[in-house]
């Protein structure tokens, strides 16, 4: 039996490996492909979305035409070969006629002997030649069909006998227009289900896509709209709990954020230019006078009075500049090991003489990690505030922690307490419970601010106690490994 063949001629199959066809410039089609891809992600859904169906469709409707061509062709081939049989038994009888008549759903019949002679023959098939075999194909020999005429398929079974006179073939042709005209109209009407099918999808994935992402566009636009000076303004958050939502709220955070970050930028803008307004007026006007004051003595104080500004106005910007360099590291902390207990008791030694005794208690060894100038420079600030508001004396007290092992550092004072509503109060920047006097004994109102964010850049935070003897300001410092 045969494999089912066109009756026209077969296509002709370009020769590969000729070179003969044009060559494809892979750059200029890359740059060619980029240019024309979509550029939106709603184009890109939507052209990805058809595509995969397109490519299921194609793959089900090939799946589909297969299974539909195999069950018409198996549903011809039982009664054609039954026919070829009935007719090899009679050619085995030799009781075949040279003309035979055709079964229903038989397109022809001939019987050919082993010299290629037409023994017998249908009505269709007179004068005709042999039907030649053109070579094996899939295990089966087929033949070629050409001189036929006929424009459907046809299978082609073949049945060999041994006659009286030699071997003969019997070679019995079966009409598959049936099969064609299904598969053709299967075909048509898988082809406009994949194209609606196609577009469907295309055009839900398109409203989808552009519904989802129009919050995303107002967010965009919004955004976009805000200034350095509209940090109050905030992008719309759609209702629900999805990305786009929760990408809302963050965004809407981090503007808060932005607008207490600057609010807070023009307030130590605002509070750094009353600080250093007063100080320059002070020292423009000690000067002035000391240029045409006709008194020596006179002008030696005036000048005199002018190089402590001079030093108010130096301790000022340094104090600036740290707060400056604060801000720039953020949460960066040193990875440096510090020996707290060695630093505390070299700043308490180095302290130049004061009224003010200072007594320090260190039995321990405490180290941590973090950086020796800034600890240096925040028990700096909380001496100077322990001593500018202490009656007699000052304490300083480190120890550990037994529990969470975190280094105490403690700076006492005798001096009046702080009343509840001003223990935070004190470490806002250019914050003077006393101005006066904070401003003649060389305050800046920066010293306690300094502290609390170095301790903050070392995980650890300075909080105001009250004891019967005065105020204590304790500081808590982590000792692990370095963030």
């Amino acid at each position: 039996m045969a494999e089912p063949y066109p009756a026209g001629p077969a296509p002709e199959v370009p020769a590969r490996g000729t070179g003969a066809g044009p060559r494809v410039r892979r750059p200029r089609a890359a740059a060619l492909f980029r240019r024309l891809a979509p550029h939106s992600v709603r184009a890109r859904t939507t052209l990805a979305a058809c595509a995969s169906v397109a490519v299921v469709m194609v793959a089900a409707s090939a799946v589909v035409l297969m299974l539909l061509r195999t069950n018409l062709e198996r549903t011809v081939e039982p009664g054609v070969r039954q026919q070829a049989r009935a007719l090899s038994r009679l050619a085995a009888d030799g009781r075949l006629a040279a003309r035979l008549p055709l079964g229903p759903g038989t397109d022809f019949i001939q019987v050919v002997d082993g010299r290629g002679r037409v023994l017998a023959r249908s009505e269709n098939l007179a004068g005709r030649p042999a039907l030649a075999p053109s070579g094996p194909r899939r295990g089966h020999r087929t033949y070629n069909l050409d001189a036929l005429g006929e424009q459907h398929h046809q299978r082609v079974t073949a049945v060999t006998a041994d006659t009286p006179d030699g071997p003969v073939t019997v070679l019995v042709g079966a009409s598959l227009r049936t099969a064609d005209a299904a598969e053709d109209l299967t075909g048509v009407a898988l082809a406009v289900v994949s194209a609606l099918l196609v577009c469907t999808v295309g055009f839900l994935t398109w409203r989808t896509t552009g519904r989802a992402l129009r919050p995303v566009e107002a967010i965009r636009a919004e955004v976009a709209a805000i200034g350095d000076r509209e940090l109050d303004r905030r992008v719309p958050a759609p209702r629900g709990g999805d990305e786009i939502a929760r990408l809302a709220d963050t965004m809407n955070a981090m503007l808060e954020r932005l607008e207490e970050a600057g609010a807070r930028q023009r307030r130590f803008i605002a509070d750094a230019s009353h600080e250093l307004r007063s100080p320059l007026a002070v020292l423009r006007t000690q000067l002035e006078v000391a240029r045409t004051h006709p008194d020596p003595e006179v002008r030696e104080d005036l000048v005199a009075g002018a190089l402590e500004d001079t030093e108010r106005l130096q301790a000022l910007s340094a104090d600036l500049l740290l707060l400056a360099r604060l801000d720039v590291s953020g949460q960066r902390r040193a990875e440096d090991p510090v020996d707290l207990t060695a630093l505390v008791r070299a700043t308490v030694a180095g302290r130049p003489a004061d009224a003010r005794t200072v007594t320090l208690h260190a039995p321990g060894h405490v180290t941590l990690h973090g950086n020796a100038l800034w600890l240096g420079r925040l028990l700096t600030n909380l001496l100077d505030n322990a001593q500018r508001h202490a009656r007699g004396s000052v304490t300083v007290r480190l120890a550990e922690d037994p529990v969470t092992g975190d280094a105490v550092l403690d700076v006492a004072n005798d001096g009046p307490p702080v009343a509840a509503a001003d223990r935070e109060r004190i470490f806002e920047r250019f914050t003077r419970l006393d101005d006066a006097r904070s401003r003649d004994e060389g305050g800046t109102g920066l010293g306690l601010s300094i502290a609390r964010d170095i301790a903050a850049l070392h995980g650890g935070t300075i909080t105001v106690l009250d004891t019967p003897d005065g105020t204590v300001f304790r500081t808590r410092l982590t000792r692990g490994a370095p963030a």
